[in-house]
């Protein structure tokens, strides 16, 4: 047995092992890769793609909001331009038919419209369809008590004029009009009313457009009256039928019956006059018939010209039946003073002159504001001759 060879080999092996051993304790281990990075960043995009989706449809969803909001800026600062040019049909001819683009009544309606406050409260998004539809809450000026108070100005003052014989142009009367819807528009008491708007909106290239303008836009920005000719003509009309109506009913002699018992006056007091009853008698007028002659103190309380003539209805009916106006046989300045122009704060006599049926019936008297489109008050007194 060879002994040397044998040991010839397990020094080998032995030193194979050993240079095994030393080169694996050399040699750094190699780890296994981890996947987690890649995991994260995967993730990370992901978010962000989807926030930046997010982002961009919250952008595109708020421009038809801002395209109102826009619009409804320039209706508070009558900017026409702007609000053309946020409308798919880009007309305002229903501006026109409501005079709020007549240079006459600028004023007036630029001082309505800026007290005009709104607040979005919804939005219908199609981002599909290219549409939208977005709700409006507004608070706006209901100008009702300011066209009272001046149809009821602006009666006065044209009768006052006519009465004068002073000759007044349309030119004049418009003038006239506006000048007092701007004065009522910034002394009167302010009235508010709310509505709901909902604009339907469409994507036009980039822009949102309003599809048009509509009905109850005109309305808000002329604080509820589509028309200022239109509807001081109707209103006047309106007062008319009811003092046409007011004689009506006298006639049937139902006033009667509850003056008598009431024992109530004509004495009557508003802020633009009053009136306070003084005596009555009987006389002939200018062609010897028995007449009624009613002697009242007329007080102009207003702070321009006016007259009892202008300010105050008087009417008298004997047994069912109205008693026309006429005139006595002997001059009297009270009756003058019926239709003279009187200062205000001054007070007169004044005397209205009636033709009676018979001199022993019972006359019934009833007065009333003449320019309160609202009916004002109404006074009424019985006069017993015998």
């Amino acid at each position: 047995m060879n002994t040397e060879d044998n040991n010839d080999f397990y020094d080998d092996e032995l030193s194979r092992s050993l240079i095994s051993n030393d080169f694996e304790e050399d040699t750094p281990r190699r780890k296994k890769k981890s996947k987690k990075p890649l995991m994260i960043c995967l993730i990370i995009l992901l978010i962000a793609a989807v926030a930046g989706g997010t982002a961009w449809y919250m952008v595109q969803r708020h421009k038809p909001v801002t395209a109102t909001e826009e619009f409804l800026t320039g209706m508070q600062n009558m900017d026409f331009t702007t609000m053309e040019n946020l409308l798919q049909s880009h007309d305002l001819s229903a501006l026109d038919d409501a005079d709020i683009r007549d240079s006459a009544y600028t004023d007036f309606f630029t001082t309505v419209n800026k007290k005009m406050t709104y607040k979005i409260t919804k939005n219908k998004f199609d981002i599909q369809n290219g549409t939208a539809k977005v709700t409006v809450h507004m608070k706006y000026i209901d100008g009702t008590n300011i066209y009272a108070a001046t149809i009821q100005e602006y009666t006065r003052k044209v009768a006052v004029a006519a009465y004068a014989g002073k000759e007044m142009t349309q030119d004049d009367i418009q003038e006239m009009l506006a000048s007092l819807l701007a004065e009522n528009a910034s002394t009167a008491d302010e009235k508010y009313s709310e509505i709901d708007i909902t604009y339907p909106l469409i994507k036009i290239g980039n822009d949102w457009k309003i599809v048009s303008l509509d009905d109850t836009t005109v309305k808000v920005m002329c604080a509820n009256f589509k028309s200022v000719k239109d509807e001081i003509s109707s209103q006047l009309t309106d007062d008319s039928t009811a003092d046409s109506s007011g004689t009506d009913a006298e006639s049937t002699g139902a006033a009667s019956d509850s003056t008598q018992a009431t024992g109530a006056s004509i004495d009557i007091t508003t802020d633009k006059f009053s009136v306070r009853f003084k005596q009555f008698a009987i006389s002939n007028d200018y062609g010897g018939n028995p007449c009624l002659m009613i002697y009242y103190d007329y007080t102009n309380s207003g702070d321009s010209q006016s007259s009892a003539f202008v300010d105050f209805t008087l009417q008298a009916s004997q047994n069912g039946e109205s008693l026309e106006g006429t005139y006595p046989e002997a001059n009297d300045d009270a009756v003058d003073n019926y239709m003279n122009t009187i200062d205000p704060g001054k007070t007169v006599t004044v005397c209205q002159v009636f033709l009676l049926k018979d001199t022993t019936s019972d006359v019934t008297l009833q007065g009333k504001e003449t320019l309160n489109v609202s009916g004002g008050q109404t006074t009424s007194q019985v006069l017993k001759l015998k």
